[in-house]
């Protein structure tokens, strides 16, 4: 599932990015790699803000519907 429909604070790991190689690079780039933890932190507007590599970013929710992950289970 995508990373939009993720809970707020529960651990998930990346399995896939989808996108072009420039859109994948720039996410890359920013800690999102495949077998990567992450967790949403907060959701304002069209914005999120996640933990992933012990930092939190504010991504776009375009840009997050483009991270597939599966969370893992509590």
């Amino acid at each position: 599932m995508p990373l939009t429909m993720a809970r707020t604070g529960v651990k998930s790991f990346i399995c896939k990015i989808n996108g072009k190689d420039d859109v994948r690079r720039f996410l890359g780039n920013l800690g999102f790699v495949e077998g990567e933890n992450v967790t949403v932190i907060s959701e304002m507007g069209g914005n999120m803000i996640v933990s992933v590599k012990d930092a939190r970013i504010a991504i776009s929710k375009s840009m997050a519907n483009r991270i597939m992950i599966e969370q893992q289970a509590s």
